[in-house]
């Protein structure tokens, strides 16, 4: 699980939401904290937790003893003073019985 530190500031930005990965989770490779969805409808959000930065669709992942299949990286960023800036890692993920179930029936689509 991923740690969210709020520190208030004077200036523009008055409160600045720091999610940072708790230092067990990080260990050599370098671990970046992601929004996670489930994406079967309803979605359903299953917090913020630490993975590798390299994360790719098709990996799977393990969350609270539940298998899955990892199907959309999306990094969002911010123009912030005329630079682009990270503001937010987000996967998408589905079961993996669901992820196998919709490429057999995508294979099946195709094939008739």
């Amino acid at each position: 699980m991923a740690m969210v530190s709020l520190n208030l500031r004077t200036g523009p930005n008055p409160k600045l939401l720091q999610v940072c990965c708790r230092k067990k989770e990080r260990s050599r490779d370098n671990y970046d904290p992601y929004k996670v969805i489930e994406i079967t409808p309803p979605p359903k959000n299953l917090g913020v937790r630490c993975f590798p930065s390299n994360m790719q669709c098709g990996e799977i992942v393990t969350i609270e003893s539940q298998t899955y299949t990892i199907s959309a990286v999306t990094h969002r960023y911010q123009l912030r003073k005329g630079k682009y800036e990270p503001s937010e890692k987000r996967l998408d993920v589905l079961s993996t019985a669901r992820y196998v179930l919709n490429i057999y029936l995508d294979n099946l689509l195709e094939q008739s």
